[in-house]
């Protein structure tokens, strides 16, 4: 391959990689937050039923309110309040060391990423912590994307790496290929390379499987 050629591959290369990982954060962002949200709100059931601190209670009331806000994807209301209820930006502030206040900060990150905020979501993205390792994966992989938005490609190569911490079938594949698409931007296609193939190989019956030999192709004619 010429010098011409492999530039212009180079280039298109970039493309490619960069409207990919466009679509395919878009496509899948809701999924992602709903699973979230959705597996979240399952263990905040388990522990209402234990709660007798009124504090707690006065917190679990305020965040049904701006979760509803959220669920319209009126993100405003939900971060700020109506004037009758506080949104979640207060039950941070006043409830922020119940386990709805630790529920607050991950919804307020996700909100402040959907008004494209995005280092106040990382911000409350990063002080939100989980035990269940599905959710502390994502909310690590929601705080790369925050880093891809604004450029900070290292940065976002650190959290996706946090993200692959504990690996399961459910968000790894796809968080490989998040990696793979910002090592692509860093243009350093072995370590791409290696992200697509681990889905290939570890990953076979994943739907981010169908379609990745030809992002491996892409690697191999770049390297």
């Amino acid at each position: 391959m010429n010098k011409e050629h492999k530039s212009k591959d180079l280039a298109v290369g970039d493309v490619i990689s960069k409207s990919e990982a466009f679509i395919e954060k878009n496509q899948k962002i809701i999924l992602i937050i709903t699973i979230a949200i959705l597996l979240i709100v399952g263990g905040y059931f388990g522990y209402k039923k234990f709660i007798a601190e009124p504090h707690e209670a006065e917190a679990a009331a305020e965040m049904f309110a701006a979760e509803n806000y959220f669920n319209k994807e009126d993100m405003d209301k939900a971060l700020n309040g109506d004037g009758k209820h506080i949104g979640f930006l207060a039950i941070i502030d006043q409830y922020g060391s119940t386990p709805s206040g630790n529920l607050a900060k991950y919804y307020a990150g996700v909100a402040f990423m959907a008004k494209g905020e995005y280092k106040k979501a990382i911000e409350h993205l990063d002080k939100f912590s989980s035990k269940d390792m599905f959710v502390s994966s994502e909310a690590k992989a929601l705080i790369g994307d925050c880093y891809m938005e604004l450029n900070q490609k290292e940065d976002a190569i650190k959290y996706y790496q946090k993200a692959l911490a504990n690996p399961n079938d459910m968000t790894t594949p796809f968080i490989l290929l998040k990696l793979g698409f910002a090592y692509e931007m860093q243009k350093d296609y072995k370590k791409a390379l290696e992200q697509y193939k681990k889905i290939k190989t570890d990953f076979p019956l994943s739907s981010e499987s169908r379609e990745i030999d030809k992002y491996i192709s892409r690697m191999e004619a770049m390297i």
